[in-house]
């Protein structure tokens, strides 16, 4: 996907209109481009990035992560009437590539709020958008959110997770194990924090394709599995049938504010971020009770640092835009502060593992690159696979930078043990 020589050739695919509608040609942005040109001078010097021109130039430090621009005025022209979605947006659209993508994003990730210096940082307000009213996570919202990109099909996961179908973060102990295991491993840990065993009774808040419930009800529990994608469902189902376990798992399209009834445990991996700031109260209202006395809770969750998150609570970005609608990364200090305000809930244990997160991401995009003749006969065009590799380098680069982890959290009530 990238390209090479000292001279990069233009561009030749086009994204479809219908289906890009935002990726075609920007219209000319003049004096915004002229900004945006200044900018990435200093940007890569703060970021050590090495920038390949269309004219055969090279600015930047020798050796450092390459910036590859390939269309110079509508690489310009984009950034500056769209900001860091139009980064991304260029990136769809063959403005620009990079001979290793997830190196070039570390270090951006890595200095984000400082790539427009503090003195410009009010700029942004004028061209950065605020989300969209119908991204909320209302009831109608989260399912629509959560259909946008869990519905895309379940033959795409199926060509670039690993056999346990699980879409978050693996737990790696030792180099070179393999992703499956390490999927095995997190899960483990998870029903070990919330002592998931026989005669157990689970509320999951976030099916995925069934691994965690399946593995769960093989401890001899009786799981009750929730989820907003019926896709996701039809096929956890059939794991289900698969297994023979249909009469310890039960899979149900449900909101988890519908949900009803007390469990031992509460396990929920990597959910919280589709909850939403304004409804995080009510999750952990709707977590307390639906924890039966004495149970546990265990989260696995994205976090970002809070200074991080409150820059970020209002912003809408290319993720939003293409990926995640409606998302939204805690803070562990947001989450300790809605426990203590809104129930009688304590983090009792907790497991920190960022690091993985990125070998993980790793694995799912060399994966997804590999078998693309298949995702493409699935009927995603070029775009998407651009779009899918700047989605998956960009979260790896994240957790590469450190500006995003992951943790797992073990809850239960004040004075639990």
């Amino acid at each position: 996907m990238s390209v090479t020589g000292s001279r990069a050739p233009a561009p030749t695919a086009t994204a479809d209109p219908e289906r890009w509608p935002d990726v075609g040609r920007p219209a000319r942005a003049p004096f915004r481009a002229w900004v945006v040109r200044r900018l990435l001078a200093g940007a890569a010097r703060r970021t050590g990035i090495r920038v390949e021109w269309p004219d055969g130039r090279v600015t930047g430090r020798p050796g450092g992560p390459v910036l590859r621009i390939l269309d110079e005025s509508a690489f310009f022209d984009r950034i500056g009437r769209h900001g860091q979605i139009g980064f991304g947006e260029g990136y769809m659209a063959e403005d620009w590539d990079s001979p290793d993508l997830a190196a070039l994003l570390e270090p951006m990730a890595r200095h984000l709020r400082y790539l427009v210096p503090r003195r410009l940082q009010w700029i942004r307000r004028f061209y950065e958008p605020g989300p969209p009213a119908d991204h909320g996570n209302d009831r109608a919202g989260a399912r629509r959110n959560i259909s946008r990109h869990y519905d895309l099909s379940n033959d795409l996961f199926t060509l670039f997770l690993d056999e346990t179908m699980t879409y978050s973060s693996a737990l790696f102990e030792t180099p070179g194990e393999s992703l499956e295991g390490a999927q095995v491993r997190k899960i483990d840990s998870l029903l070990d924090m919330a002592r998931v065993g026989q005669g157990s009774t689970v509320l999951e808040i976030g099916t995925g394709w069934g691994e965690l419930a399946l593995r769960a009800a093989r401890r001899g529990a009786e799981v009750t599995s929730l989820t907003l994608s019926e896709e996701q469902a039809r096929l956890a189902r059939q794991r289900v049938a698969q297994a023979g376990l249909e009469r310890s798992v039960k899979v149900v399209v449900q909101d988890y504010r519908d949900s009803t009834g007390t469990y031992d445990a509460v396990v929920s991996v990597e959910m919280i971020e589709a909850v939403g700031e304004r409804w995080w109260p009510t999750y952990f209202e709707t977590l307390e009770e639906r924890l039966a006395p004495g149970g546990r809770i265990a989260l696995q969750a994205i976090l970002m640092d809070h200074d991080e998150m409150i820059a970020a609570r209002r912003a809408w970005t290319w993720i939003h835009k293409y990926i995640f609608p409606g998302g939204m990364i805690p803070s562990l200090e947001s989450i300790e502060t809605t426990l203590t305000n809104r129930s009688e809930l304590r983090i009792l244990q907790r497991r920190h593992f960022g690091p993985s997160y990125a070998e993980t991401l790793k694995q799912w995009r060399a994966r997804f690159d590999q078998r693309w003749p298949d995702v493409a006969a699935l009927g995603f065009d070029h775009t998407f696979r651009r779009m899918w590799d700047y989605y998956l380098a960009y979260s790896e680069a994240g957790f590469r930078s450190g500006r995003l982890d992951v943790a797992q959290l073990a809850i239960g009530r004040d004075g639990g043990l």
